[in-house]
């Protein structure tokens, strides 16, 4: 299996503690975000790894390399100068994603089983998979709408009482999906999603286990306590 990690994003919310450092490669306990992410979706065979990368990418790249020490292969796309949003990101990568791949946040740290996701996905004949949790706006605000497998509404933008579930922080995609999105465009998650909504093609798999993420510094304090026990 292939997961393209999105680490072209500013870590605007981070602030001094990410000045001069890319967000992927923040310090956590004497390793880079990014390791922790590599090392978790590896327990699942997955080896094949793209990488978005924009803002300081150079840390990313001299850091990782092609992936061989860490196990697995590692292949880049520059988002370039122009600000493209993930799902812009994501279709400059075209031409190095696999007919099926999981795209995940950057920023996210996830207990998540990939080969469960996978089969679930298989089972349908639907082109997307977003896994979910029941949040309640309990550690971010919760933005979806779930019903029968399915995701009927995504965004805050209009919240409901029916938006108690969240946007787990990793989704299984078709290649297909990203024949609509123009070339060089800003294209946000939110528009991508919603699309998919509107044709109900877009399957949800429930978790039970919280994420973790550091795009905060509350966040950010949570995640090194919590894989600093992890490896104890």
């Amino acid at each position: 299996m292939q997961i393209v990690i999105l680490c072209g994003g500013l870590a605007t919310r981070l602030k001094h503690l990410a000045k001069n450092k890319a967000k992927s490669m923040i310090d956590i306990n004497g390793k880079p975000f990014l390791e922790y992410q590599i090392k978790n979706v590896k327990k699942y065979d997955i080896k094949d790894i793209v990488l978005c990368v924009g803002h300081l990418s150079e840390q990313i790249i001299d850091y990782f390399g092609d992936g061989e020490n860490f196990g697995v292969n590692i292949k880049y796309s520059y988002d370039g100068e122009k600000p493209l949003g993930p799902i812009g990101a994501l279709k400059k990568a075209e031409n190095l994603l696999e007919k099926d791949f999981f795209i995940m946040y950057g920023d996210s740290y996830l207990s998540v089983n990939f080969n469960d996701v996978y089969n679930f996905y298989k089972k349908y004949d639907k082109p997307a998979c977003m896994v979910i949790y029941k949040n309640q706006d309990k550690y971010d605000k919760s933005n979806l709408i779930i019903k029968d497998n399915l995701v009927l509404g995504y965004g805050d933008k209009e919240r409901t009482k029916d938006m108690v579930y969240i946007d787990y922080g990793t989704s299984l995609l078709d290649k297909k999906t990203l024949n609509t999105i123009q070339e060089d465009t800003f294209y946000s998650t939110g528009d991508f999603f919603s699309k998919l909504i509107k044709n109900h093609e877009l399957l949800a798999y429930e978790v039970k286990s919280r994420f973790y993420h550091i795009g905060n510094p509350e966040a950010l304090k949570e995640f090194r306590e919590y894989i600093k026990n992890l490896y104890v």
